[in-house]
């Protein structure tokens, strides 16, 4: 690597809107605020919303006058 053209990596503490903590190293550097982490992320703690598909496709034609499909 050249000396001298490379970002310095230094300690930085991100901080999740739950509350978690993590320190990793970063350009950055200092103290940052994170709206969402792997602790509290849906994705990762297994309490996914489901979604209703057949009630948005019902309300859906409901507004728009559309015959409902019966196959």
């Amino acid at each position: 690597m050249k000396p001298e053209i490379h970002p310095e990596y230094k300690e930085t503490e991100f901080t999740c809107a739950c509350g978690q903590s993590y320190k990793t190293y970063s350009t950055l550097g200092g103290s940052h605020r994170v709206d969402i982490c792997g602790a509290c992320h849906p994705f990762f703690t297994g309490k996914q919303k489901l979604v209703d598909t057949a009630g948005r496709i019902d309300k859906f034609n409901r507004r728009y006058n559309r015959p409902q499909d019966n196959s």
